[in-house]
C-alpha cells in the first residue's frame, strides 16, 4: 500500500484560492448537477471547460512502467469523465484493453469518439465486473465525491475486481487551515480527510494498492 505520487498538476496560471473565495452556495448547487455547468461552464460552478489536453500522455508512463501495462492487459477508469485518460493511454500502449465507469450521464454523452464504446455508467461502489478481472484500476479526483460509507465501499470494490495493481487519488489535509482551504475548494468533494484518517481507512479495509493524496499545498491554495 505505497504512496505514490504523479504530477498530475499543472502550475495554476490563476490563482485556486481566489477562485474558491468566489465561490457561492450557488455555484455549489450548479456543481452537484453534474452537468454542463459542472464541466464545460463557468470555473465558479467547476471545471470551466473539461477540453481534451493530451496531459495524460505525460502522467501515465509511471504507472504504465509499474504496473507493466502491454497489449492486452486490462483497465479500467473509474471515475472516466470523458475518457481522456483512456484515449491517451490506448495510443501509449496499442492493444491494451480499455474500460471506464461515470456514474452520471453528461460526460458520457460528451466522451471521445475513440473510447465511447468502451464507457459506461456505472456506480464507483458497485461495479460490474467479476473479481480479479483486471490488471490494473486507475481512479483519480472521484470517488472522495462520495459519502463516507460509500467511499470505503469503491475501495473495496476497486480491491475486489483488480488481480492486483491499483492507484486511486483522496482529497485530504494536513491541518485545521488545511481542511477550511479543502472546503472551500472542493466543490463537489464530500468526503476529503485528515491524511491521517485515511490512512486507517486503507488498513481496516485492508487496501494494498497505490494512492496519493490531493491536498491544498498541491494544488497551490494559500
Amino acid at each position: 500500500m505505497p504512496y505514490f505520487k504523479l504530477n498530475y498538476y499543472d502550475s495554476p496560471t490563476k490563482k485556486r484560492s481566489s477562485i474558491a473565495n468566489k465561490r457561492t452556495f450557488i455555484n455549489k448547487i450548479k456543481a452537484w448537477e453534474r452537468g454542463k455547468d459542472l464541466y464545460d461552464g463557468s470555473r465558479l460552478n467547476g471545471f470551466g471547460g473539461f477540453k481534451y489536453d493530451g496531459r495524460w500522455k505525460n502522467i501515465l508512463p509511471p504507472l504504465i512502467k509499474r504496473y507493466n501495462l502491454k497489449s492486452g492487459s486490462k483497465v479500467l477508469d473509474v471515475g472516466c469523465k470523458k475518457g481522456f485518460l483512456l484515449h491517451d493511454l490506448k495510443e501509449l500502449v496499442p492493444g491494451i484493453k480499455i474500460y471506464g465507469v461515470e456514474d452520471h450521464i453528461y460526460p458520457l454523452k460528451k466522451s471521445m469518439k475513440s473510447v465511447k464504446k468502451n464507457l459506461k455508467l456505472s456506480d464507483y461502489h458497485d461495479l460490474k465486473f467479476k473479481k480479479n478481472f483486471f490488471d490494473a484500476v486507475l481512479s483519480f479526483h472521484c470517488i472522495y465525491r462520495l459519502n463516507f460509507a460509500d467511499m470505503i465501499k469503491a475501495i473495496k470494490e476497486i480491491q475486489r475486481v483488480t488481480k492486483k495493481h491499483s492507484y486511486i487519488t483522496f482529497g485530504a489535509y494536513h491541518d485545521k487551515k488545511g481542511k477550511e482551504i479543502f472546503d472551500k475548494w472542493g466543490i463537489i468533494s464530500t468526503s476529503h480527510m485528515h491524511v491521517n484518517e485515511l490512512k486507517q481507512i486503507f488498513k481496516y479495509v485492508k487496501y494494498k494498492g497505490d494512492y496519493s493524496f490531493t491536498t491544498p499545498e498541491i494544488l497551490g491554495l494559500k
